[in-house]
């Protein structure tokens, strides 16, 4: 698969603070790419120099194979996690401006305007000021305007902060169909649930420095520890050779026993449970991506 954005040997620092020490990442075209860190990491300062709002002391950035240059920012959208509407404006003048800054005619802009307010059920709001707006009705506004010129990129800084469920899902379906008929997306959240459920690939950076990436299913297998989870009845063979118990405990009327398969295949240790006793379920217990992001940066800290 080729990529939307190629990031090579990106190093930033302000007077003696270095915010991206020698960064490389490639994001694939058609990845929700979840771009991951503690605060102070690096992420918002790589994310202002894809923007082109600054530029790299070193390295460089291609998008699309060609190195990266203002024109491209037609092609970008980006929602920052600190929103930027102007208070005193009505929402839809505002919201045309900013669509035509995009590229976009102004009879182009109302007719796509006019299609996502109704569909996210705010065209009432359409000569109101901004600042009537809720802080929630104010962040699909600032959605809508990122998305509006149908950018092949689009970077999202913490998107779901400040709405309700019902908005956040609202949010994530629209995310998912953007991404489905071809858009690229990178996430930025601190969010590990919203990680799993929408990336595809993930980097975690640290310390100015990445420190793990790649798809999310290779880096959570990565993290395994070859240890599954038996719902069964009756008793597991504590002298087998196959496998160690970890844990044992009741689950309803029925055993929970955590395994460790020593390195065995699960299809030979599930064959050698099943002669004693029966199996209502087996699964790998596979670290979630929050287990694995507090161990990356904890790791990390310890070997500065």
């Amino acid at each position: 698969m080729s990529n939307i954005l190629d990031i090579k040997e990106v190093t930033k620092t302000y007077a003696n603070h270095t915010a991206l020490d020698n960064v490389s990442l490639s994001i694939p075209k058609g990845a929700v790419f979840g771009l991951l860190g503690p605060n102070g990491a690096g992420k918002t300062s790589l994310i202002r120099i894809i923007n082109q709002i600054t530029g790299p002391d070193k390295g460089f950035i291609l998008l699309n194979g060609e190195p990266l240059n203002p024109s491209h920012t037609q092609n970008i959208g980006y929602l920052p996690e600190e929103r930027g509407l102007y208070k005193k404006m009505e929402v839809g003048e505002q919201a045309v401006y900013l669509a035509q800054l995009k590229g976009l005619s102004r009879v182009e802009a109302v007719k796509r305007l006019k299609y996502w307010f109704e569909k996210f059920e705010i065209k009432g709001w359409w000569r109101k000021k901004v600042e009537e707006l809720s802080k929630g009705m104010q962040q699909k506004v600032q959605f809508i305007v990122t998305i509006i010129h149908e950018p092949s990129l689009l970077i999202l800084d913490e998107p779901f902060s400040g709405f309700d469920p019902i908005n956040a899902n609202l949010i994530k379906d629209e995310l998912l169909a953007l991404n489905k008929t071809g858009t690229s997306i990178i996430l930025s959240t601190h969010r590990m649930e919203s990680v799993e459920e929408l990336c595809t690939d993930i980097a975690l950076i640290n310390l100015s420095r990445k420190i793990l990436s790649g798809p999310i299913r290779e880096v959570r297998r990565s993290f395994s520890t070859n240890e599954f989870e038996v719902i069964h009845d009756g008793a597991l063979n504590t002298a087998s050779s196959l496998y160690s118990i970890k844990a044992t405990g009741v689950y309803h009327d029925m055993t929970k026993s955590v395994i460790n398969l020593a390195g065995n295949s699960s299809n030979e240790v599930l064959r050698s449970i099943l002669i004693n006793t029966t199996i209502h379920s087996f699964r790998e217990l596979i670290p979630s991506m929050n287990d694995i992001f507090i161990q990356s940066v904890t790791n990390s800290i310890n070997h500065e």
